[in-house]
């Protein structure tokens, strides 16, 4: 069975949700095998394993972590040469599609971007892309060349090995980066501040406010924080200062792809369904009736979001007691 190569999403050892929801697909391809670039492999091999990854490759070389993107895409491509595997797969986020775009120019591949489903077929891996605001889903695979695939979060479960090891196995890769990969220096590295939710691209939940909130994103906040949600905001709400643009989502913004999706007081632009139309579930409040987002939805509420949400929230805190 060929390997099934997962670049592992991590910080300093900790691995993200992502990169287990990738290992979980790896598994219905092949021998699912994780790339580990950085420090903190030591922290990282047993969940690796326990989440399916029976060979680890630990990229080292010097340089790895002091330049942008380019080192990661170089590495992979070094482990993609020895390891020869039948897919590469990579969460699907800003910094993943750039390292996924360069290795697949770097080995000469096809690349598929936004995956929300991948399965095995025939001829290797065929994927489910949702395109045009959810108005189609396009089904795809890579002809030419190792197939590489960026894959959105939420787009399987983890599944936990019962019997796995306690460790993969694993092999040491040593790489050299090329001096045009030293032209972007980070010279600066300072921890996000933390807000107790959950990070946006990879929450099950989000709980989003547009320009119906004008300005206020009180009852969002509170109804997100009852549900345990990430907050999430639309263009005209960020572009008018209300909140920070690392919480907006939409085709300029952040792709997420919930179990639910809350969207209130936003109409539902084209460049704001782009962001948002893969999720599982999605429920709109607005005061427009024909607003553009209740085509989309699953479960839609015409009404005023200040008198609508306190109220959602008061239920759900008193069901959870």
């Amino acid at each position: 069975m060929s390997q099934v190569l997962v670049l592992v999403d991590h910080i300093d050892g900790a691995v993200r949700k992502t990169t287990l929801e990738l290992l979980a697909i790896a598994q219905r391809l092949g021998e699912p095998a994780a790339v580990f670039i950085g420090k903190g492999f030591e922290n990282a091999a047993g969940t690796l394993a326990e989440y399916g990854a029976s060979v680890a490759y630990q990229v080292e070389g010097e340089g790895l972590e002091d330049y942008l993107v380019l080192p990661k895409a170089e590495a992979l491509a070094q482990v993609v040469e020895q390891a020869a595997p039948a897919a590469v797969l990579i969460p699907s986020s800003t910094e993943g599609k750039e390292i996924a775009a360069r290795l697949a120019i770097k080995i000469g591949s096809g690349l598929i971007t936004d995956a929300v489903e991948v399965e095995a077929g025939d001829n290797g891996p065929v994927t489910t892309q949702s395109v045009f605001a959810a108005g189609f889903a396009v089904r795809a695979r890579v002809t030419t060349g190792i197939p590489v695939i960026t894959v959105k979060p939420n787009s399987a479960a983890p599944q936990a090995i019962s019997d796995a090891p306690a460790t993969p196995e694993v092999i040491t890769v040593q790489v050299t980066i090329s001096d045009l990969a030293k032209t972007a220096k980070i010279v600066e590295r300072r921890p996000k501040e933390k807000s107790g939710r959950p990070d946006l691209s990879e929450a099950a939940i989000v709980v989003s406010g547009g320009r119906g909130t004008n300005g206020d994103f009180g009852p969002v906040e509170a109804f997100a924080d009852a549900v345990g949600a990430a907050v999430g905001a639309s263009r005209a709400a960020v572009d008018a200062g209300w909140y920070p643009h690392s919480n907006q989502v939409g085709q300029t913004g952040k792709q997420v792809s919930p179990q639910l999706y809350v969207a209130n007081g936003i109409s539902g632009a084209i460049q704001h369904r782009a962001g948002m139309q893969t999720s599982k579930t999605i429920v709109a409040i607005n005061k427009d009736a024909e607003a553009p987002i209740f085509e989309l939805v699953d479960f839609g509420v015409v009404g005023d979001l200040f008198k609508v949400l306190p109220q959602a929230t008061e239920e759900v805190l008193k069901r959870k007691g």
